[in-house]
């Protein structure tokens, strides 16, 4: 029998969707699942993304352009405006989501054997993208007991090498919800500078930052601009996920260049997804300050459910809309599939998301789990009686 390759063999799972099969499992002997695991809002998607591809007459569904519409990245440029940042249409690459964006920037700027840091726990499918890229991902860690934020700036230093081509951070994090100050951006650019490697940035939450606090995006540092790379997407910003629409944004036209390389190979990003993305763009304020009241409100009443458990250790999320939790437990991928094979409160269950899969450290994160806190209040009040109910029936 033929065999598949090793990069295929050391794809990591992803955390998030590995228990999928035992939630299906769980749903056809008539339990209820809420779904803790993954961050796809409810949040209803702006009216006016809908309507510009319901209401829309092509007759023809043609190839867009490889880096996406010119109308459509000349109005990125203008929402960035909104943030003091100033980047043109040509500083854009539209890509199928944000995941593309990161395969496209990874194989840009990396060799095979080549080293970024992240610090973990971070994004999950960042360990798959740098294995499909041949990238080694080298970890520097950030601990719960800090809310995870930056460590210190020493650390990376310690782990640079003359393979080390960037540092990646995401800001607000996923997993973490943390949101890095200015003051630790100010510490990253002078770092890459002093090196000359980039700093790639994940800033697809930019909108959702809580506690008065405001995001600082490595694309307004002076004197980055030929370090910086911006990830960003439509898909949590907009509740947009199934659009799939992502953009890399940079001013350093030689990566730009070299990545609309990648880009051609798979030809153009979605038609009829820019056109949504594009509406969306016209999205009143109103609609983020809402969002952001209501994501306020969801945290707050998860932390305070969960501050309730015993033994539970909890970091406050400053954006985006994910904690990690730490369990009085051994081992959270056990405790995961349990809840959705084996134990249910009237009927229902929850499924979390075990956060080892956001390390890159082996044996980090055994006991923390990730929660999305993308559910109405009332679902996230029962989801955490049923975990607390759950963690004293559990006998791993």
């Amino acid at each position: 029998m033929p065999s598949v390759s090793n990069k295929g063999l050391s794809m990591p799972q992803s955390p998030i969707r590995k228990l999928v099969p035992f939630a299906e499992n769980a749903k056809k002997r008539g339990i209820n699942v809420i779904h803790l695991n993954i961050g796809q809002p409810d949040i209803k998607t702006p009216q006016q993304a809908l309507d510009a591809v319901k209401n829309n007459n092509l007759s023809v569904l043609e190839y867009s352009r490889t880096e996406g519409s010119e109308e459509f990245r000349t109005k990125i440029a203008k929402y960035y405006e909104k943030y003091d940042i100033r980047v043109s249409a040509t500083d854009l690459i539209v890509t199928t989501g944000g995941s593309e964006a990161l395969s496209f920037a990874m194989n840009t700027i990396a060799d095979t054997n080549d080293e970024i840091i992240i610090p973990e726990p971070f994004y999950a499918n960042y360990n798959g993208f740098a294995t499909a890229c041949g990238v080694t991902v080298v970890p520097v860690v950030s601990k719960l007991e800090d809310n995870f934020a930056l460590p210190p700036i020493e650390e990376f230093e310690k782990l640079i090498t003359p393979r080390t081509k960037a540092i990646l951070i995401c800001n607000p994090g996923n997993p973490t919800g943390y949101l890095y100050s200015k003051e630790e951006i100010e510490k990253l650019a002078a770092l890459v500078k002093k090196h000359n490697i980039f700093l790639v940035a994940d800033e697809v939450y930019r909108e959702f930052t809580y506690d008065d606090k405001t995001h600082t995006s490595i694309l307004k540092e002076e004197g980055l601009e030929e370090h910086a790379i911006v990830i960003d997407s439509v898909s949590k910003r907009y509740s947009m996920c199934g659009a799939r629409i992502g953009y890399l944004v940079s001013k350093n036209k030689d990566f730009i260049a070299t990545a609309m390389k990648f880009a051609q190979a798979r030809l153009s990003p979605p038609t009829y997804a820019q056109i949504a993305s594009e509406a969306a763009l016209e999205t009143p304020d109103s609609y983020f300050a809402d969002v952001k009241t209501e994501y306020v409100a969801r945290r707050n009443i998860l932390i305070a459910e969960l501050e309730k458990i015993e033994g539970i250790k909890i970091a406050k999320p400053q954006g985006a809309f994910y904690c990690i939790a730490e369990l009085p437990i051994k081992d959270a991928d056990h405790f995961a599939q349990w809840l959705l094979e084996e134990f249910n409160m009237d009927n229902e269950t929850v499924m979390v998301a075990p956060a080892a899969g956001f390390y890159a450290t082996e044996g980090l994160g055994k006991n923390q789990i990730r929660i999305a806190y993308v559910l109405d209040q009332k679902s996230l009040k029962r989801a955490v009686r049923i975990l607390k109910e759950a963690l004293k029936s559990y006998k791993g």
